[in-house]
Protein backbone atom coordinates (compact mmCIF):
# COMPACT_ATOMS: atom_id res chain seq x y z
CA UNK A 1 0.00 0.00 0.00
CA UNK A 2 0.81 3.36 -1.04
CA UNK A 3 2.22 5.15 2.20
CA UNK A 4 -0.19 8.68 2.65
CA UNK A 5 1.66 11.84 1.39
CA UNK A 6 2.25 14.29 4.09
CA UNK A 7 1.37 17.65 2.78
CA UNK A 8 4.41 20.34 3.23
CA UNK A 9 4.20 22.54 5.83
CA UNK A 10 4.47 26.34 4.62
CA UNK A 11 6.48 28.53 6.58
CA UNK A 12 5.72 32.25 6.56
CA UNK A 13 8.17 34.44 5.21
CA UNK A 14 10.55 36.53 7.69
CA UNK A 15 9.37 40.15 8.23
CA UNK A 16 11.23 42.20 5.86
CA UNK A 17 14.46 44.82 7.59
CA UNK A 18 11.31 47.45 7.04
CA UNK A 19 8.47 46.14 8.96
CA UNK A 20 10.99 45.14 11.60
CA UNK A 21 12.44 49.09 11.57
CA UNK A 22 8.55 50.36 11.80
CA UNK A 23 7.34 48.36 14.53
CA UNK A 24 10.42 49.00 16.04
CA UNK A 25 9.41 52.90 16.36
CA UNK A 26 6.43 51.90 17.96
CA UNK A 27 8.27 50.52 20.63
CA UNK A 28 10.56 53.09 20.71
CA UNK A 29 8.40 55.71 21.43
CA UNK A 30 6.76 53.26 24.18
CA UNK A 31 10.01 53.28 26.10
CA UNK A 32 10.12 57.26 25.59
CA UNK A 33 6.93 57.83 26.95
CA UNK A 34 7.76 55.45 29.81
CA UNK A 35 10.93 57.72 30.88
CA UNK A 36 9.55 60.80 32.51
CA UNK A 37 12.87 62.21 32.84
CA UNK A 38 13.44 61.60 28.91
CA UNK A 39 10.23 63.30 28.42
CA UNK A 40 10.25 66.38 30.43
CA UNK A 41 13.97 67.24 29.15
CA UNK A 42 13.21 67.02 25.69
CA UNK A 43 9.61 68.83 25.59
CA UNK A 44 10.38 71.51 28.07
CA UNK A 45 13.66 72.16 28.01
CA UNK A 46 13.42 74.32 24.70
CA UNK A 47 10.45 76.01 26.19
CA UNK A 48 12.48 76.90 29.00
CA UNK A 49 15.17 78.32 27.85
CA UNK A 50 12.70 80.80 25.39
CA UNK A 51 11.05 81.96 28.62
CA UNK A 52 14.14 82.70 30.07
CA UNK A 53 16.22 84.20 27.16
CA UNK A 54 13.03 86.17 26.13
CA UNK A 55 11.68 87.97 29.95
CA UNK A 56 15.78 88.50 30.49
CA UNK A 57 16.68 90.31 26.66
CA UNK A 58 12.77 91.33 26.54
CA UNK A 59 14.07 95.05 25.54
CA UNK A 60 17.12 93.57 23.36
CA UNK A 61 16.23 94.07 19.12
CA UNK A 62 17.91 92.22 16.83
CA UNK A 63 18.54 92.27 13.18
CA UNK A 64 15.82 93.75 11.44
CA UNK A 65 13.96 95.12 14.26
CA UNK A 66 12.92 91.60 15.05
CA UNK A 67 12.11 90.93 18.91
CA UNK A 68 14.63 89.10 20.71
CA UNK A 69 12.10 86.25 21.41
CA UNK A 70 11.72 85.95 17.46
CA UNK A 71 15.30 86.08 16.69
CA UNK A 72 15.74 83.61 19.56
CA UNK A 73 13.35 81.14 17.97
CA UNK A 74 15.36 80.09 15.34
CA UNK A 75 18.27 79.01 17.70
CA UNK A 76 16.06 77.12 20.51
CA UNK A 77 14.20 75.44 17.51
CA UNK A 78 17.34 73.63 16.02
CA UNK A 79 19.07 73.24 19.72
CA UNK A 80 15.86 71.04 20.18
CA UNK A 81 16.31 69.15 17.21
CA UNK A 82 19.94 67.94 18.25
CA UNK A 83 18.83 67.57 21.72
CA UNK A 84 16.11 65.02 20.75
CA UNK A 85 18.56 63.38 18.32
CA UNK A 86 22.38 63.39 18.86
CA UNK A 87 22.34 63.77 22.43
CA UNK A 88 19.27 61.55 23.26
CA UNK A 89 19.88 59.00 20.89
CA UNK A 90 23.98 58.86 21.37
CA UNK A 91 23.28 58.56 25.44
CA UNK A 92 20.68 56.16 25.17
CA UNK A 93 22.25 53.76 22.91
CA UNK A 94 25.30 53.62 25.19
CA UNK A 95 22.93 52.81 27.61
CA UNK A 96 21.32 50.05 26.05
CA UNK A 97 24.63 48.79 25.26
CA UNK A 98 26.52 48.56 28.91
CA UNK A 99 22.37 46.78 30.16
CA UNK A 100 23.21 44.39 27.36
CA UNK A 101 19.67 45.29 25.55
CA UNK A 102 21.20 45.64 21.87
CA UNK A 103 23.37 41.95 22.70
CA UNK A 104 20.22 40.54 23.27
CA UNK A 105 18.38 42.16 20.05
CA UNK A 106 21.71 41.21 18.00
CA UNK A 107 20.47 37.22 19.46
CA UNK A 108 17.01 37.31 18.14
CA UNK A 109 18.33 38.51 14.89
CA UNK A 110 17.29 41.98 14.70
CA UNK A 111 19.25 44.03 11.33
CA UNK A 112 21.27 46.64 12.50
CA UNK A 113 19.30 48.68 9.79
CA UNK A 114 15.81 48.48 11.52
CA UNK A 115 17.05 49.35 14.66
CA UNK A 116 18.00 52.43 13.28
CA UNK A 117 15.01 53.36 11.44
CA UNK A 118 13.30 52.69 15.25
CA UNK A 119 15.35 55.30 16.52
CA UNK A 120 14.69 57.88 13.68
CA UNK A 121 11.41 57.12 13.59
CA UNK A 122 10.93 57.84 17.22
CA UNK A 123 13.25 60.77 16.97
CA UNK A 124 10.81 62.60 13.86
CA UNK A 125 7.99 61.76 16.06
CA UNK A 126 8.89 63.86 19.15
CA UNK A 127 10.79 66.47 17.79
CA UNK A 128 7.58 66.84 15.66
CA UNK A 129 5.49 67.68 19.55
CA UNK A 130 8.57 69.19 20.87
CA UNK A 131 8.60 72.04 17.63
CA UNK A 132 4.69 72.27 17.83
CA UNK A 133 4.69 72.93 21.32
CA UNK A 134 8.09 75.49 21.49
CA UNK A 135 6.01 77.09 18.33
CA UNK A 136 3.03 77.27 20.54
CA UNK A 137 4.08 79.50 23.43
CA UNK A 138 6.41 81.58 21.37
CA UNK A 139 2.96 82.84 19.32
CA UNK A 140 0.45 82.52 22.52
CA UNK A 141 3.45 83.87 25.38
CA UNK A 142 5.58 86.03 23.09
CA UNK A 143 3.14 87.00 19.74
CA UNK A 144 5.95 85.38 18.19
CA UNK A 145 4.40 85.87 13.91
CA UNK A 146 4.81 82.02 12.41
CA UNK A 147 5.69 81.92 9.11
CA UNK A 148 2.10 82.41 6.37
CA UNK A 149 4.09 81.71 3.18
CA UNK A 150 3.73 77.78 2.59
CA UNK A 151 7.87 77.91 1.07
CA UNK A 152 8.93 78.77 4.74
CA UNK A 153 7.14 75.78 5.92
CA UNK A 154 8.89 73.77 3.29
CA UNK A 155 12.01 75.50 4.28
CA UNK A 156 11.36 74.70 7.91
CA UNK A 157 10.03 71.21 7.20
CA UNK A 158 13.18 70.09 5.30
CA UNK A 159 16.04 71.56 7.61
CA UNK A 160 13.95 69.92 10.75
CA UNK A 161 14.34 66.77 8.69
CA UNK A 162 17.77 67.18 7.46
CA UNK A 163 18.65 68.20 11.23
CA UNK A 164 17.06 65.05 12.80
CA UNK A 165 18.53 62.51 10.57
CA UNK A 166 21.88 63.95 10.93
CA UNK A 167 21.53 64.40 14.60
CA UNK A 168 20.34 60.89 14.99
CA UNK A 169 22.97 59.37 12.91
CA UNK A 170 25.80 61.10 14.40
CA UNK A 171 24.45 60.04 18.03
CA UNK A 172 24.52 56.19 16.86
CA UNK A 173 28.18 56.71 15.60
CA UNK A 174 29.19 58.39 19.02
CA UNK A 175 27.40 56.07 20.77
CA UNK A 176 30.21 53.40 20.32
CA UNK A 177 33.19 55.37 21.30
CA UNK A 178 32.89 54.03 25.55
CA UNK A 179 30.92 54.01 28.31
CA UNK A 180 27.41 55.48 29.66
CA UNK A 181 28.96 57.97 31.54
CA UNK A 182 31.93 58.71 29.21
CA UNK A 183 29.51 59.21 26.24
CA UNK A 184 26.66 61.10 28.07
CA UNK A 185 29.10 63.34 29.52
CA UNK A 186 31.17 64.06 26.08
CA UNK A 187 28.02 64.51 24.36
CA UNK A 188 26.95 66.94 26.80
CA UNK A 189 29.51 68.99 26.89
CA UNK A 190 30.08 69.30 23.12
CA UNK A 191 26.16 70.15 22.47
CA UNK A 192 26.90 73.21 25.01
CA UNK A 193 30.11 74.44 23.27
CA UNK A 194 28.51 74.06 19.87
CA UNK A 195 25.42 76.04 20.93
CA UNK A 196 27.41 79.09 21.76
CA UNK A 197 29.51 78.65 18.85
CA UNK A 198 26.79 78.55 16.51
CA UNK A 199 24.72 81.08 17.27
CA UNK A 200 22.13 79.79 19.18
CA UNK A 201 22.09 82.81 21.86
CA UNK A 202 24.17 85.44 20.21
CA UNK A 203 24.11 87.05 16.74
CA UNK A 204 26.18 85.03 14.54
CA UNK A 205 27.84 87.30 12.39
CA UNK A 206 28.95 89.23 15.88
CA UNK A 207 31.04 85.85 17.02
CA UNK A 208 34.96 85.62 16.58
CA UNK A 209 35.81 84.79 13.07
CA UNK A 210 37.88 81.79 14.42
CA UNK A 211 33.91 80.58 16.21
CA UNK A 212 31.87 80.92 13.20
CA UNK A 213 34.55 78.87 11.00
CA UNK A 214 34.33 76.31 13.23
CA UNK A 215 30.64 76.73 13.65
CA UNK A 216 30.07 76.02 9.85
CA UNK A 217 31.63 72.91 9.80
CA UNK A 218 29.10 71.27 12.39
CA UNK A 219 25.10 70.80 10.73
CA UNK A 220 23.93 72.83 14.62
CA UNK A 221 24.74 76.16 12.66
CA UNK A 222 23.04 76.02 9.29
CA UNK A 223 20.08 74.00 10.88
CA UNK A 224 19.92 77.68 13.08
CA UNK A 225 21.10 79.48 9.83
CA UNK A 226 17.97 77.82 8.24
CA UNK A 227 15.47 77.97 11.15
CA UNK A 228 16.30 82.06 11.17
CA UNK A 229 15.17 81.96 7.03
CA UNK A 230 12.01 80.78 8.47
CA UNK A 231 11.31 83.03 11.50
CA UNK A 232 12.56 86.25 10.20
CA UNK A 233 12.29 88.83 7.86
CA UNK A 234 14.12 88.59 4.32
CA UNK A 235 15.75 91.86 5.57
CA UNK A 236 17.54 90.18 8.18
CA UNK A 237 19.69 88.28 5.47
CA UNK A 238 21.97 90.72 5.47
CA UNK A 239 23.32 89.97 8.99
CA UNK A 240 24.41 86.73 8.06
CA UNK A 241 28.02 86.27 6.83
CA UNK A 242 27.62 85.85 3.16
CA UNK A 243 24.46 88.59 3.31
CA UNK A 244 22.00 85.36 2.27
CA UNK A 245 20.22 82.72 4.18
CA UNK A 246 22.54 80.13 1.62
CA UNK A 247 19.57 77.40 1.60
CA UNK A 248 21.72 75.47 -0.96
CA UNK A 249 24.80 75.18 1.49
CA UNK A 250 22.60 74.35 4.64
CA UNK A 251 20.69 71.81 2.62
CA UNK A 252 24.66 70.48 1.02
CA UNK A 253 26.26 70.62 4.38
CA UNK A 254 22.85 68.92 6.13
CA UNK A 255 23.02 66.01 3.51
CA UNK A 256 26.70 65.52 3.97
CA UNK A 257 26.59 64.90 7.25
CA UNK A 258 23.56 62.71 6.99
CA UNK A 259 25.71 60.39 4.43
CA UNK A 260 28.85 60.83 6.49
CA UNK A 261 26.46 59.75 9.85
CA UNK A 262 25.50 56.68 8.14
CA UNK A 263 29.04 55.83 6.85
CA UNK A 264 30.41 55.80 10.10
CA UNK A 265 27.37 53.58 12.19
CA UNK A 266 28.10 51.38 9.51
CA UNK A 267 31.88 50.88 10.05
CA UNK A 268 31.54 51.23 14.09
CA UNK A 269 28.27 50.19 15.16
CA UNK A 270 28.58 47.16 18.10
CA UNK A 271 26.00 45.67 19.68
CA UNK A 272 28.19 44.65 22.61
CA UNK A 273 30.60 46.48 25.13
CA UNK A 274 34.04 45.30 23.82
CA UNK A 275 35.78 45.49 27.57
Amino acid sequence: MTAALTPAVTRPSPPSAAAIGLARVGLELRLFVRDPGQVVFSFAYPIVMLVIFASVMADEDRPAGVPFAQYFLAGIAATGIMLTSFQAVGTAIAEERDRGDLARLQTVGTPAVSYFLGKAGQVLVTTAVQLTALLTVAATVYDVPLPSEAGRWVTFAWVVLGGALAGTVLGIAVASVGSTRSVGNGIAAFAIVLQFFSGVFFVFSELPSWMQEVAAVFPLKWMVQGMRSVFLPDAAAVAEPAGTWEHGTTALVLAAWVIIGVVVCARTFRWRRTT
